[in-house]
């Protein structure tokens, strides 16, 4: 999918090209790529002279090689944008390229920090001035988007510990509990990373030189707003590891009274075990035939001595 977004009276308006003479008449600032085809990238190199090989968002990417600038004057940036779904939160890679005035994207698949930049720039007159403006607001929305899906992990711990701290804790629960627990620790996770990932981004940008005073101004914003983030993937990943420690405590709290059953249980059956050990001796004389009470006594007497450990264990308090 091949999107052009041009400034018309301030704001962003969006165009979906579907042959080379719409992209020729158009004059964009931004133009979005979306798993492109090989057809659209040919447009791209005809019209820009910018050949975008298909190689350009591969995640096996050297570090080295995510922000540089051509000896023509072209910038590349690689960056990963976060994805935070109900199924399968993840971190998608973004290609850009600064050439010429014209800010290009490409990427596998829609990402929310676009759609909300398209949102914005259409109702906010003289959001974007330039290509340059349009790279440094998707970096804005991509701080807020993370600190978005940092309040969501705060509600659903918040919900974790509702569970695990003020109600009884069973093995059911508690495997649900790690369950939510281990899910949002994996988005806690890709948020640092994001973060990282749009600071070096930012920081790429301010060192090299190609941002106004104002844009300079607004990188720098950025990167105060990434940093606040950081304590509070800190504060995340601390609460995370309690609620685990707590979880797995519970856990073998559970497992501990099973134990305390069978030992419990086993103690208290090695006295009759014995008695019955005795009686089923092969005496020259058993007690049992020779007395008439034998056998009654014998039971009476296991009876006894099995009561006895539950009614010390009872008083020790080892029962509860």
């Amino acid at each position: 999918m091949l999107n052009v977004f041009t400034l018309v009276q301030g704001r962003l308006v969006q165009q979906e090209i579907d042959n080379p003479a719409m992209l020729i008449e158009a004059r964009p600032v931004w133009v979005d790529l979306e798993s492109p085809l090989a057809v659209e990238k040919g447009w791209i190199a005809a019209r820009f002279g910018l050949l975008i090989p298909d190689d350009i968002v591969d995640d096996d990417l050297e570090e080295s090689a995510r922000f540089y600038e051509e000896d023509n004057g072209e910038l590349h940036i690689r960056s990963d944008f976060l994805i935070d779904d109900d199924v399968t939160p993840r971190n998608v890679r973004v290609a850009f390229i600064l050439k010429d005035g014209v800010l290009f994207s490409v990427h596998g698949e829609d990402l929310p920090v676009f759609r909300l930049l398209r949102l914005r720039a259409r109702r906010i007159p003289a959001m974007i001035g330039d290509a340059k403006d349009v790279l440094l607001k998707l970096y804005d929305a991509d701080a807020e988007y993370s600190a978005d899906a940092l309040e969501g992990i705060y509600d659903s711990l918040e919900r974790v510990s509702a569970r695990v701290l003020k109600q009884e804790v069973d093995d059911e629960a508690a495997g649900a509990a790690l369950g939510a627990i281990a899910k949002e620790e994996d988005l806690n996770g890709r948020i640092r990373r994001n973060v990282m990932d749009t600071r070096r981004a930012v920081s790429f940008m301010m060192r090299s030189r190609m941002l106004s005073a104002e844009q300079f101004e607004e990188a720098r914003q950025i990167l105060r707003d990434i940093d606040s983030l950081d304590s509070h993937t800190a504060f995340v990943f601390d609460k995370i590891n309690f609620l685990m420690d707590a979880t797995v405590g519970f856990i073998n709290i559970n497992q501990n009274k099973v134990i305390k059953i069978f030992s419990v249980a086993s103690v208290a059956l090695l006295p009759p075990t014995l008695i019955a050990s005795i009686y089923g001796m092969n005496f020259k004389s058993m007690p049992e035939l020779d007395q008439p009470w034998g056998y009654p006594f014998a039971l009476a007497l296991m009876v006894a001595s099995v009561a006895a450990p539950f009614i010390y264990f009872r008083r020790k308090g080892w029962l509860r």
